[in-house]
């Protein structure tokens, strides 16, 4: 019987007959790579099987609102890391859109935040982020009368 290396772990193990192309061993750390690697090609060649995925992780997400939240407090010392680390991103992502402010702390926050207002317009403007990942906002502005506020 032959013996082929795990493209995972590099143990060898037999070469099933029923299984021609396996590449991985029955580890169970080895399955998983399987399993992930499966997955990532799945995503990245099926938009059907992406948008079930994403559909399922925002699903996921409206019924435990507080996960992120609660994972930050029980685990500080990786919540430290990842704002040290988001502070190297914005310096790199500043750097290479030729920014030299420091973005404030608005520049990077929970979409949809604000809510819109029915009122008269006068002007429109789009508002596009410079650092977070969303969609532009639109604005409406209109002028404020005297003795207003």
């Amino acid at each position: 019987m032959d013996r082929i290396a795990c493209v995972h772990c590099g143990h060898y193990f037999p070469a099933s007959p029923r299984h021609k192309s396996q590449r991985f061993c029955g580890r169970s750390r080895c399955q998983k790579a399987r399993k992930a690697e499966w997955q990532r090609r799945k995503m990245r060649i099926e938009p059907q099987y992406r948008a079930n995925q994403k559909q399922s992780h925002q699903e996921w997400l409206w019924a435990n609102p507080d996960y992120w939240k609660d994972y930050r407090r029980e685990h500080p010392e990786k919540a430290a890391r990842n704002r040290a680390l988001q502070l190297i991103r914005n310096r790199q992502r500043r750097k290479s859109d030729g920014l030299d402010a420091v973005p404030s702390a608005g520049l990077i926050a929970k979409m949809d935040a604000s809510k819109g207002n029915d009122f008269d317009t006068v002007s429109q403007f789009w508002l596009v982020p410079v650092i977070a990942k969303m969609d532009a906002l639109k604005v409406f502005l209109r002028p404020i009368t005297p003795g207003y506020g």
